[in-house]
């Protein structure tokens, strides 16, 4: 990738970049060698062809390195535990009364996203089930990445609150 776009896309959007790795991996050092990382790759591809959405693409490396540093954590964690032996595995498969909460939480959330208005449910169906950045959904949508935000942090607060409201009722 041409140098002069990596340094424009570093200069610009490295802290928003770091944060997307501080959310996903929850340590200020992974995620500042994640953010190295994802602009080292970027200034080994190749491209022959100009970039519509540089920044997309960059999320997009961010999550390949993203997952790829978390399942060396898993793999590495697996290795120093000693592993898993098959009584652990049973005692950790869900009892028939955590798979009716969990059902019942799942129902909950579909509910409540499904009274969300349009533009706040379509936004936040795309951000996290079909794993797309807040640019990409800004792009699609003719909207501002500000207001994509908006829209996420109203759907995660409705779901929130569903779920405070459904833990007093049971409490009742």
């Amino acid at each position: 990738m041409d140098y002069g776009l990596v340094e424009r896309l570093h200069r610009t959007e490295e802290g928003r970049l770091k944060r997307f790795f501080l959310r996903r991996l929850r340590d200020g050092d992974a995620a500042s060698d994640a953010t190295q990382e994802t602009f080292l790759r970027l200034l080994t591809v190749s491209t022959k062809d100009d970039l519509q959405n540089p920044q997309a693409y960059l999320f997009q490396v961010a999550r390949t390195v993203a997952h790829g540093i978390t399942a060396k954590i898993m793999r590495d964690s697996a290795l120093f535990s000693g592993g898993l032996e098959l009584g652990d595995v049973a005692e950790d498969a869900p009892g028939p009364e955590r798979i009716v909460e969990a059902r019942q939480q799942l129902a909950l959330l579909i509910r409540t996203i499904s009274q969300l208005p349009f533009r706040c449910r379509t936004v936040f169906v795309l951000s996290r089930l079909e794993g797309l950045s807040n640019g990409e959904i800004a792009e699609r949508l003719g909207v501002t990445r500000n207001m994509v935000e908006k829209h996420i942090i109203r759907a995660l607060l409705a779901c929130r609150q569903s779920r405070i409201d459904a833990s007093f009722e049971a409490l009742r």
